[in-house]
């Protein structure tokens, strides 16, 4: 059996996390809406039309933070049209996804939403087809207190508070030549910050994310960040990094997917110190990972101008859940830079929650890893070393066996380990060393892993692929943990240290 080692030291801290490292994302997109959060005719539908199965589970995964309503649905997107009597709301061609939008649910809608399930709103401001002013009525709407026309607006619709929608996208990867209205760099980063000044001018306490590149395949990538940071710097507080992998038949490179998100992320956090650095700056700027996930975009199915069409509906496989958990371990193992991420996206559209028109809900396999750090991670992201066998992959490089990340709550004394074992054939011997964590039990073991690694859950087997609690064992010394992880194996031990 292969032997592993991880050695955890509780004085090497990374940096704090952030809660909304477990962001999520809704977009008027396919079914994630219309039969996805809202059906009025669901036997669950509470007074507003929004599914309480899926809420109940959405609160399981403990979202704090939800980006809405787009996505490339928002730059083609007027937010006016979804607030107000419902009967009297437009109906509009959204050009984003060749659908027709009903606009039954708004931001008022969605707010409601977002505070039935515990989650803040992370909104998204129209820079495609809408100007620097329409997104300065928008804020005022949501945010001002009355006696403005937009904000008195809000009240007559029922909202006499405002809802106080602290975190702005400016945008959506308008560097997209799928984006309605694409801009190039220096045509956003001047529209980006004329719209921000706008905005702060009406809440200045609010926090703003800056359009970065769409993905690492642009061919304006990393120029696009560096020329965009260079007009806001000054006026935003993170910069937006977009990726989704997906497995195209080379096992080894799906695998390794996570070493390409690490490096994504350091060329950025590069591009932000070295704009930092020319603006003679003492800001920092922090990066939001605000869509990421598994999806197979070679598989997109193309649907002409109907209502919620079946769009991007990706079942999930154990195979898939170990991608996805490596790149959660790959955003908390950078939690000193990426304060804020969404997994793209929440319910139907490649998301961990499916569920049947008029029927159940069901948790996909990537349900859990995101439930696991959710839930659990919490504190201070800690450094690993790491001592693990290797594999190579052709189109990222080398990539580890073994991926770990820590986090510890100094006040409670619980240290999380979340590992993930990628060896396509060997269990490992994994000993974990806490030497500097004074009396230390371990409390907790969760293992998901299946024999076949293609096994997904569906509505008829919805519990084929989930976690299964595992042995406890104490130390051998000193704080020396040995345990095995299966192959290709999710994998959540948590401990309880004390002085």
């Amino acid at each position: 059996m292969k032997k592993a080692r991880v050695i955890i030291d509780r004085d090497y801290q990374i940096g704090r996390i952030d809660e909304r490292l477990f962001g999520s994302f809704i977009e008027h997109l396919g079914r994630a809406v219309y039969t996805g959060i809202y059906e009025p005719d669901h036997p669950t539908a509470d007074e507003q039309g929004f599914r309480q199965d899926v809420i109940e589970l959405v609160r399981e995964l403990n979202v704090p933070i939800v980006r809405y309503p787009g996505g490339n649905f928002v730059s083609g997107y007027n937010w006016t049209d979804g607030i107000g009597p419902k009967e009297q709301r437009p109906t509009r061609l959204d050009y984003a996804w060749k659908s027709i939008e009903t606009n039954h649910v708004g931001i008022n809608e969605f707010a409601d939403w977002c505070k039935k399930v515990g989650s803040q709103v992370m909104a998204a401001v129209n820079l495609g087809t809408g100007t620097e002013q329409e997104a300065g009525y928008m804020i005022e709407y949501t945010n001002f207190p009355g006696q403005t026309t937009w904000s008195d607006l809000r009240k007559t619709h029922g909202y006499e508070k405002p809802h106080d929608i602290k975190v702005w996208c400016l945008g959506n990867e308008m560097d997209g030549d799928w984006q309605t209205c694409q801009l190039d760099a220096d045509a956003y980063g001047k529209k980006a910050r004329q719209t921000a000044k706008i905005m702060r001018w009406v809440d200045p306490a609010i926090e703003l994310v800056a359009c970065g590149s769409s993905t690492t395949l642009q061919k304006t990538y990393p120029e696009w960040d560096r020329i965009v940071l260079e007009h806001v710097y000054n006026e935003v507080n993170y910069l937006s990094l977009h990726r989704y992998y997906e497995n195209e038949g080379n096992l080894n490179d799906f695998l390794a997917s996570s070493t390409d998100m690490n490096d994504f992320i350091h060329t950025i956090t590069s591009l932000c110190d070295y704009v930092k650095a020319k603006h003679r700056s003492k800001k920092q700027l922090m990066l939001s990972f605000d869509e990421w996930n598994v999806w197979y975009q070679k598989d997109q199915v193309e649907h002409d101008w109907e209502i919620a069409p079946t769009l991007i509906e990706d079942r999930y496989s154990m195979l898939d859940a170990l991608v996805f958990g490596s790149m959660m371990i790959t955003l908390l193992n950078n939690a000193d830079r990426v304060k804020m991420a969404c997994l793209a996206q929440l319910v139907n559209v490649i998301a961990p929650i499916l569920t049947e028109k008029g029927g159940a809900a069901l948790r996909q396999t990537t349900f859990y890893p995101f439930r696991d750090m959710s839930n659990l991670a919490r504190g201070q992201a800690l450094h690993q070393l790491v001592k693990c066998d290797t594999f190579e992959s052709e189109k990222y490089g080398v990539a580890d066996t073994i991926q770990t990340a820590v986090s510890y709550d100094e006040t409670t004394g619980e240290l999380t380990l979340f590992a993930v074992n990628l060896d396509q054939s060997e269990a490992q011997d994994l000993a974990i060393d806490l030497r500097s964590f004074g009396m230390v039990t371990m409390t907790g073991r969760s293992v998901l892993h299946h024999e076949d690694i293609y096994a997904i859950n569906t509505f008829t087997d919805p519990f084929r692929v989930v976690p299964v609690k595992a042995e406890v064992v104490q130390s051998n010394g000193d704080n020396q943990f040995n345990l095995i992880v299966p192959a290709m194996s999710w994998n959540v031990i948590t401990f309880k240290c004390t002085d």
